[in-house]
């Protein structure tokens, strides 16, 4: 770990680059931008003193996706790919702190998605009508970010496979309990406090659970997490949790866990780590996979002719989509 100066216009990393290491702003501020140095750049997020910045690169090997510069004469501490550990032992606290990092950018990200995803809907729904003006700026903005982002159609699914994990029920466990077919685990609405990791068996996440509405959404399995983000946020669960199969072993894990699951069983801390890195990283393809169709269909109408196919991509999206 190394102690780095910066002065006020310094590139740290560019878009694209391959990361090996993380950073914790001790004095100063980083701004994090799209498509830095051109005419249409844009600053997604200025972080101040004590936040993070760069760290999926180190939790997984993956390409920096926007570019960070200093705004101010900055301060950082540089943490490596090997170094994590010996930082977290120093600085357990941190654990916290980095999923907190994760969940607010995961969190945001929901947020712009669900709003351009609302945007193809309205697209699909007022096919052939005049556009308000409300909608035509949605379109320039989801267009402007498909156009300003470098890597947008370099997210493959090779980049997007599941890391090979040892079981998670191996080594040091939290609280572990075992529950019928059927059980309900947390409720769509509820305010979350804890997480949970699967051990045998599945659960589904649904949507209006019990309604005439009701919608699986998904269904996960053996040695895999959910309902990290009631934990780090407090936030509404925005599913309900119900186990499919009798016997489903479930290990409960909450905040004050993480610092003794840490000491006691370091992996289960990474995998959680990876976990919530993944879903980010999913989440950005689908969301530049939507903001694409709203860059075809705007290019489409700038040269005078929407087509079958475009029409046939947004009529396909939108019957994917749940109300």
């Amino acid at each position: 770990m190394t102690e780095k100066q910066f002065n006020k216009g310094d590139v740290i990393f560019r878009d694209g680059d391959l990361g090996e290491t993380m950073y914790q702003i001790i004095d100063g501020t980083v701004g994090i931008y799209a498509a830095y140095g051109e005419s249409d750049q844009q600053l997604l997020v200025e972080l101040g003193k004590d936040k993070f910045f760069g760290e999926m690169a180190v939790i997984e090997a993956y390409p920096r996706s926007a570019t960070a510069v200093a705004n101010a004469d900055t301060k950082v501490l540089e943490i490596g790919c090997g170094e994590v550990s010996e930082y977290f032992k120093s600085e357990p606290d941190r654990i916290m702190d980095i999923m907190k990092s994760l969940g607010d950018r995961l969190r945001d990200l929901t947020v712009d998605y669900n709003e351009v995803s609302a945007t193809i809907k309205e697209l699909g729904a007022g096919e052939g009508k005049e556009k308000s003006a409300g909608l035509l700026e949605k379109i320039k903005k989801f267009a402007g970010v498909y156009k300003k982002s470098k890597n947008a159609d370099k997210i493959s699914q090779e980049a997007l496979r599941k890391l090979s994990q040892s079981g998670h029920a191996d080594g040091y466990t939290t609280s572990v309990d075992k529950y019928k077919k059927g059980t309900v685990i947390f409720k769509e609405g509820e305010i979350g406090e804890c997480m949970y990791d699967i051990h045998f068996g599945s659960v589904g996440i649904y949507h209006a659970y019990g309604t005439p509405e009701e919608k699986l959404l998904t269904k996960l399995s053996t040695d895999e997490f959910f309902g990290e983000l009631g934990m780090i946020e407090n936030v509404k669960r925005s599913g309900t949790a119900v186990v499919l199969d009798d016997e489903t072993t479930l290990e409960i894990i909450t905040p004050s866990d993480l610092k003794n699951l840490f000491s006691q069983n370091p992996p289960k801390v990474q995998m959680i780590l990876e976990h919530i890195s993944y879903r980010l990283r999913k989440l950005t393809k689908e969301y530049m996979t939507a903001c694409s169709l709203v860059y075809r269909v705007s290019d489409a109408e700038a040269k005078g002719s929407v087509g079958d196919d475009v029409k046939s991509a947004v009529k396909s999206y939108t019957q994917n989509l749940y109300d």
